[in-house]
């Protein structure tokens, strides 16, 4: 089973959600997509974030961030009851996982990409306003990855189809200037043009036109 919760603080609203227990979180650690939040140092649930187009990691908005550090501060046993605790984030991609390690257990693999957040006291009004807009759901966490990195796929193909549309559409605007800048005299040099150039053909008066 997996928790989910909505912020509200972004727009559209964003999606965090946790595993009811170590077990789910070491699917979540497997499957995951975004960013991954636990209290440093203590045993805590691991709650991700599904961020929405456009954000990164390192510049989750502020509001956003305080929401995700709270949830996590509150769904660890020991980090409820302390203040001042440290809440660490990084990208799903940058968790490490081995056999050495216990269920639901994880380390970094660039600690560089390892950010914190000092929460001082858990903020009730927010934990309490995500609460509301908890669900319990059974996903197939796999087959949610597949189709995320399915539809990944698809617009990375549709953005590639249509870079190289525009660059056929520029090239080919491209080379008919460069074919009229060729052949902007031709006309000049035309038959018609020469015979009416030339004296050859011209009546005895021609001359006359002149007087």
């Amino acid at each position: 089973m997996v928790y989910y919760f909505k912020s509200s603080t972004v727009t559209p609203p964003a999606f965090i959600y946790v595993g009811k227990d170590k077990v789910e979180n070491e699917e979540l650690i497997k499957y995951g997509l975004e960013e991954d939040f636990h209290v440093d140092k203590l045993s805590s649930a691991h709650i991700y974030l599904r961020m929405n187009e456009g954000e990164t990691w390192d510049a989750i908005p502020k509001d956003l961030l305080i929401d995700c550090a709270q949830l996590t501060k509150a769904n660890s046993i020991e980090g409820s009851k302390k203040d001042n605790v440290n809440v660490v984030y990084t990208p799903w991609s940058n968790l490490k996982k081995d056999g050495s390690m216990a269920v639901g257990q994880v380390g970094f693999k660039d600690p560089q990409k390892v950010k914190k957040i000092l929460v001082e006291k858990q903020e009730k009004p927010i934990v309490n306003r995500l609460n509301k807009t908890k669900e319990e759901k059974f996903p197939d966490l796999r087959q949610e990855k597949e189709n995320h990195l399915k539809e990944l796929r698809a617009r990375e193909r549709a953005a590639k189809q249509e870079r190289r549309k525009e660059e056929a559409r520029i090239a080919k605007e491209y080379r008919e200037k460069a074919w009229q800048r060729d052949h902007a005299y031709d006309d000049l040099f035309s038959e018609d043009a020469l015979a009416q150039s030339s004296n050859q053909n011209r009546g005895e008066d021609f001359l006359d036109d002149f007087m």
